[in-house]
């Protein structure tokens, strides 16, 4: 178990001194390049009139998301709909695909710390674009003066609870699996995986999209 938790480099690139590439990179470079690909083959045949079922699925998904989305951030926000949708579709495929076998790059506590930054920096530049420098620095010391230090450590605060939350539940899903693997049969395990592994994953997913999609609405308001 202790050798899964850790992050293995797989290779080095030999430049300034070594840079190793970790397990989790290559594994997210998979996943980009087999989401790119159904991108390809999925919208390759599009069409205005008699869509197939295939092409009506994926629309009916698009805009759900888009309308979901839509009530979170309100029409100021609705500009980072595709990134939110799209950090969406990479963290569900992350988190399942330890199904697969391979190790989902949420277990590494640094590519949640990655997407926690970006989601920090988004929020904050939605903030700027709405309100415009004078109106967002204003707005820390809003409703009073007094919570300007509140207000600055939430930027702080806000992706590291999204990268703690992330990174404890997907490892803690693991862990678990692994200890009921390791003391009932094998056929016991597969209704927790079905909650573990599949549950619990698009459950995390869609937890930290909600989040960032809610804050993004509150600093643009």
């Amino acid at each position: 178990m202790l050798e899964e938790l850790n992050c293995e480099t797989v290779f080095t690139i030999p430049v300034f001194g070594g840079i190793g590439i970790s397990e989790s990179t290559v594994v997210t470079w998979i996943i980009m390049a087999a989401l790119v690909l159904l991108a390809i083959i999925f919208v390759r045949n599009l069409k205005v009139e008699n869509p197939g079922k295939v092409q009506l699925l994926l629309e009916s998904g698009i805009g759900w998301a888009e309308d979901f989305f839509r009530d979170v951030l309100g029409e100021k926000g609705k500009v980072y709909i595709p990134y939110l949708i799209t950090v969406l579709i990479y963290l569900a495929v992350s988190n399942l695909i330890g199904i697969l076998g391979f190790k989902p790059p949420t277990k590494d506590i640094n590519v949640t710390a990655g997407l926690a930054i970006m989601s920090m920096v988004l929020i904050e530049f939605a903030g700027y674009r709405a309100k415009g420098v004078k109106g967002k620095l204003k707005s820390f010391a809003e409703p009073v003066a007094v919570v300007l230090p509140i207000n600055l450590l939430e930027i702080v605060i806000r992706p590291v609870s999204l990268c703690m939350r992330l990174f404890g539940n997907i490892l803690g899903s693991f862990v678990v699996m692994e200890l009921i693997k390791a003391i009932v049969p094998v056929l016991i395990p597969i209704p927790f995986s079905f909650y573990f592994d599949i549950f619990d994953g698009l459950i995390q997913a869609y937890v930290f999209v909600f989040l960032t999609a809610l804050f993004i609405g509150e600093t643009t308001e």
